[in-house]
């Protein structure tokens, strides 16, 4: 890729489009060597000029001019990436045909085939692979589709909108002709075209309309998608009580398909599925899965408005949509289920993924100032990051205020294509609220870190915080202007109970969580009115995404552990305990010493099982270590194999200590009754799974034959999947071959769960290193061409079996390469995502480092490398 570097785009350069498309229609003529698409195109500019589409990966029939047929060379020019038309007039119709191979297109992107279904996937730049358009979100034109098909092969045929007519033809075809009315820009369109069976339920607007709703999969699949439908009928109804939003069509459709680069899309009315985020029962599917398809079908839903109705300018202003949808999935969520819980997860996720990100190579604000290739961009700095951002706006203004401000924003530019400065600037005119300085989120890269301390004064009451901010050096800035941090705060007094809060300066506030905001770069609060030094409960709710620094004691963390009010930081003060002590004992496995655990952490844990409390998986978050991968980025440059060896032992002097207590938690938590997902039976499977894995580590007894009654016995995947993977990962690994293999006789006609049994293969802990995970990718159940393949077998070993995928040798990094090269060829977008592992490389001690670095330039100089590996790559080599 060296002799053809891509070039990058930036957001300084946007210029509106010279032409839009006011009406699009296309014929699609399916057909089994190659799809023809026939596009007429009702263009409209400013004056006339040069014509310039988009398209990749096309053969182009014919072009014509209002009419008349143009000729190649005097009329127009055509390459690998455009089609010029030398001049049109200000208004005309531009007709084009052209022909693609859908079965040949591996990469996933525009008109594809999975399996014996047709359909598209078009987000970002997919729809240049259909025909030649203005590709790009601010060009948006109202689409009519009409799709001829063989009826017998392909007797469902699908489209955005209303359909308007569909007819028998000649030859065994038929004919579906689908109408939207709302514009849309292309990266929106969708077509699927199968033999599928449906199921279909109904749904009463607020002002009354009747809208029929049909999920549609492959006939064999038709008994997993009534939760698909229950959690679609409950996003319509909340989306309208919470932000007022009613849907607009007459239909809704939702189709499943297994070969699908993403999790879901949120085409017009045509929402396209991975089917790993549809199709459940409690056979085939785990509580995580069944959580999993609520908040995507949410997700997707939400984006009639937060994304269709009101789209992004451009694909800098990505998070304008994701970002803003992340956070209604998330409130609604935290609706259905445990709100403490929910928070707990949600912020998981991006310390450990996401401040990564913002630590490395590839940091960008979620409004991006450029890129090479958009599908690097689709990022957790985009959704995560960017439902935080939007998070603390709420935060700032309270769910009144946002909630007028959210309404402003779709009242003023429904129908448009905007910008991330818009949504700011209709919340701050709903609020009166100025949000000048927190606009240094969306251009700022990096993660904020808070260092506090505190001082008491005992002759006046007077409690002090002093408060610096900094951020870091990303690729786009040493220098980092002042974020406008929020900072909830409780002060604890001695018997544990949240003080009133007072600050000194106005004697305002007076309540026991208080918002503080962070704005200089050093700044100092006053709080008066106590008769002795307070604890302070910082950053509750974790009210912004930063770094905290407070020289915590581990008798203050225990305290706050044992009466802080809020749960989520309840729950931190246990986590950073527990990461005190196991990066502690890390220090002490590289210096050869004998390892011990405070006792402390032990009697904690101990407790905690013996608490009567309702939230089982509140719980379960409470009694579960810091994952390895948190662990490593506490640790900076970290030795991956003391990080490890530190946490087995002491989840192993846990498990032994407490074993019995382990025990008696499980059977608390195990009952006979019949499979039902719901908050509750969902607290308590987990807790017996954590309860299970531990009871596998202890030495103190041989609980494997508990595993394996718990997995012939359990009426549902989450008890028989929790059981295997705690065989999978203990010492019983003739037992645990034994169940593994019996598992998938039983279901390797079933996509998922095979999928699941891969996963739990290549995420084990006894896995045979590199040698373990290729058997893995030359089993009959793998295939290199499908993305939830890859993701359960590459993505797991190189992304969470961190201490065999670190290796010492190298060898796991010169395996993660080869696969990235070979998919490369087939799927650049896939093959890119899974470079993140290789671009820690500065993160990591020593020769190990060094190796991963080694690793990333042979993928460099590959030859023909797309601009999709080539960006990630080429930027991560680069050292900070």
């Amino acid at each position: 890729m060296k002799d053809a570097q891509p070039k990058a785009i930036y957001l300084k350069d946007y210029e509106a489009p010279k032409f839009t498309v006011l009406h699009t229609a296309l014929t699609f003529l399916i057909e089994e060597e190659a799809t023809e698409v026939h596009s007429l195109l009702s263009i409209q500019g400013e004056a006339a000029g040069e014509l310039k589409l988009n398209g990749q990966a096309l053969e182009l029939v014919s072009v014509e001019l209002d009419g008349g047929a143009l000729s190649e060379g005097s009329d127009f020019s055509v390459d690998d990436d455009f089609l010029v038309i030398h001049q049109i007039p200000a208004h005309c119709k531009v007709a084009i045909k052209t022909r693609i191979k859908p079965q040949e297109n591996t990469a996933l992107e525009g008109l594809y085939k999975s399996a014996g279904m047709y359909c598209t996937q078009c987000e970002a730049e997919g729809f240049r692979r259909i025909t030649y358009f203005l590709d790009r979100p601010d060009v948006m034109s109202i689409y009519d589709v009409t799709i001829i098909a063989d009826k017998s092969k392909y007797p469902v045929l699908l489209s955005n909108g209303n359909l308007v007519e569909s007819k028998e033809l000649e030859g065994g075809k038929h004919l579906a002709h689908w109408h939207d009315p709302h514009k849309k820009p292309c990266y929106l369109f969708a077509l699927v075209a199968g033999d599928l069976r449906h199921i279909e339920d109904r749904f009463t607007t607020m002002s009354g309309t009747d809208v029929t709703l049909r999920i549609y999969v492959e006939p064999q699949n038709i008994d997993k998608c009534d939760f698909a439908m229950d959690a679609l009928k409950r996003s319509m109804k909340w989306d309208e009580e919470r932000y007022g939003r009613e849907y607009d069509l007459d239909i809704f459709n939702i189709v499943a398909v297994d070969d699908f680069n993403m999790g879901a899309m949120e085409n017009k009315s045509l929402n396209i599925f991975n089917s790993s985020c549809v199709l459940a029962n409690s056979a085939t599917a785990t509580d995580n899965a069944y959580s999993r398809i609520e908040a995507i079908v949410a997700h997707e839903y939400f984006h009639n408005w937060s994304g269709n109705r009101v789209t992004c300018r451009d694909w800098f202003q990505l998070s304008l949509k994701e970002g803003f949808t992340v956070f209604r999935d998330s409130q609604f969520s935290s609706d259905m289920s445990s709100p403490v819980v929910k928070r707990i997860d949600d912020v998981n996720l991006l310390r450990t993924a996401q401040f990564a990100e913002d630590a490395g190579p590839m940091a960008h604000p979620i409004r991006p100032a450029s890129f090479i290739e958009i599908s690097n961009f689709y990022t957790l700095t985009i959704y995560e990051k960017g439902a935080e951002v939007v998070r603390m706006i709420h935060n700032l203004l309270g769910e009144d205020k946002f909630r007028e401000g959210s309404d402003l924003y779709f009242q003023r530019h429904d129908g448009q294509a905007v910008t991330t400065e818009e949504f700011v600037k209709a919340m701050e005119d709903a609020s009166g609220i100025d949000l000048t300085q927190f606009r240094n989120w969306y251009h700022q890269a990096g993660t904020p870190e808070l260092s506090v301390t505190d001082q008491f004064d005992e002759t006046t009451g007077d409690y002090k915080l002093f408060i610096k901010q900094t951020c870091r050096p990303t690729p786009e800035s040493d220098k980092k202007e002042p974020f406008h941090i929020p900072m909830a705060l409780g002060l604890l007094d001695e018997e544990g109970n949240d003080a009133q809060i007072t600050l000194k300066s106005d004697g305002k506030f007076n309540q026991k969580t208080q918002v503080l905001s962070i704005t200089e770069p050093e700044q100092e609060f006053i709080f008066s009115g106590f008769s002795a030094k307070p604890t302070p409960s910082l950053l509750r709710d974790f009210s912004a995404p930063v770094k905290l620094h407070y020289p915590y004691t581990r008798e203050q963390l225990l305290f706050l552990l044992a009466h802080d009010s809020d749960g989520f930081n309840r729950w931190d003060a246990g986590q950073t305990l527990a990461t005190d002590i196991v990066l502690e004992l890390s220090e002490q496995v590289q210096a050869g010493e004998p390892l011990e655990v405070d006792d402390r952490l032990i009697e904690t844990f101990e407790k905690l099982l013996k608490e009567d409390s309702s939230d089982k998986a509140m719980l379960c978050k409470m009694l579960s270590l810091p994952s390895l991968a948190f662990l490593i980025e506490q640790s900076v440059p970290a030795n991956v194999h003391a990080i490890y060896t530190a946490r087995t032992f002491v989840r192993q002097t846990l498990a032994n200590q407490l074993h019995e207590a382990f025990l008696s938690c499980y059977q608390q938590n195990h009952d006979d009754e019949p499979y039902n997902y719901s908050a509750e039976g969902t607290g308590k499977r987990s807790l017996k799974s954590l309860c299970l894995h531990y009871l596998l580590e202890s030495d103190q007894g041989d609980y494997s034959q508990l595993a394996i009654s718990q997995y012939q016995n359990s009426d549902n995947l989450t008890d028989q999947h929790a059981a295997l993977s705690a065989l999978a990962n203990s010492r019983f690994q003739v037992q645990a071959k034994a169940c593994l293999d019996e598992f998938y006789e039983k279901w390797q006609h079933e996509p998922l769960v095979v999928n699941l049994w891969l996963s739990m293969l290549a995420g084990s802990d006894r896995i045979d290193g590199v040698e373990g995970v290729e058997e893995l990718i030359a089993h009959p159940a793998f295939d290199i061409k499908n993305p939830n393949k890859v993701r359960s077998v590459i993505g797991v070993f190189a992304g969470q079996n961190l201490r065999h995928f670190h290796t010492q040798t190298g060898a796991g990094y010169e395996w993660l390469a080869d696969k990235i090269i070979l998919l490369d060829r087939l799927n650049p977008q896939i093959a890119a995502r899974l470079v993140g592992p290789l671009t820690k490389w500065q993160r990591i001690v020593g020769e190990g480092g060094q190796k991963m670095r080694n690793t990333l330039a042979r993928i460099e100089s590959t030859e023909n490398l797309s601009k999709d590996v080539y960006e990630v790559v080429s930027k991560s080599l680069v050292e900070s």
